[in-house]
């Protein structure tokens, strides 16, 4: 898909009642960022919606609820069809094997790495859940869920991301991606898919 058919195939506030969607820049070369160990960067990458592949096309969306509940950051990154393969298998792989790393550029650690059952979408999908320690001088680091859903659609890959803010140090509700934002999102890609 080139750049043009992703914009026509991207979720505008008219196809999400209840969310505005915000342009947001994205560049099309493979995520540079780094982890320790090395084998975990598709995950760490995949938290910033990215991948260790280049893409031919890539677009980027800050989904904002008008309510109080979930948004969502998400990218569609148009790939050869083997490669969009390659970016589910690369997570999926890191996912299995990595419960803690650290994002060596923000150096930032992870830990509580899950890689959650198959939420069924599209071609092929999976999702991870993690946990993001912020840490200030002194203090106990705080513990912020994120949530990663991957989703291949032909040779089109869809990455959904959240984070939730914790209330406290007792708050342990996990980060979400509301499934209607997802939904919308493949369902419009079907429909270009179709009408090609």
């Amino acid at each position: 898909m080139s750049n043009t058919d992703l914009e026509r195939a991207t979720i505008t506030g008219a196809d999400l009642g209840g969310y505005e969607v915000e342009r947001a820049l994205a560049a099309t070369f493979a995520s540079r960022k780094t982890a320790d160990p090395a084998e975990c960067a598709p995950a760490m990458q995949a938290v910033g919606a990215s991948s260790g592949f280049a893409a031919t096309a890539r677009i980027a969306r800050i989904i904002v609820p008008k309510e109080h509940q979930p948004g969502a950051y998400m990218t569609l990154s148009s790939h050869s069809p083997g490669q969009a393969k390659q970016v589910l298998d690369a997570l999926r792989t890191a996912a299995e094997r990595c419960k803690t790393f650290r994002d060596i550029l923000a150096d930032f650690d992870y830990e509580a790495v899950q890689l959650r059952p198959d939420p069924g979408y599209g071609d092929e999908s999976l999702s991870l859940r993690l946990t993001q320690l912020v840490s200030f001088e002194g203090d106990e680091p705080v513990r912020v869920p994120y949530v990663v859903v991957a989703v291949r659609q032909g040779a089109t890959v869809a990455m959904f991301t959240n984070f939730k803010r914790p209330n406290g140090p007792n708050d342990t509700e996990p980060a979400d991606v509301p499934s209607e934002i997802i939904k919308a999102q493949l369902n419009k890609l079907s429909k270009l898919a179709a009408a090609k």
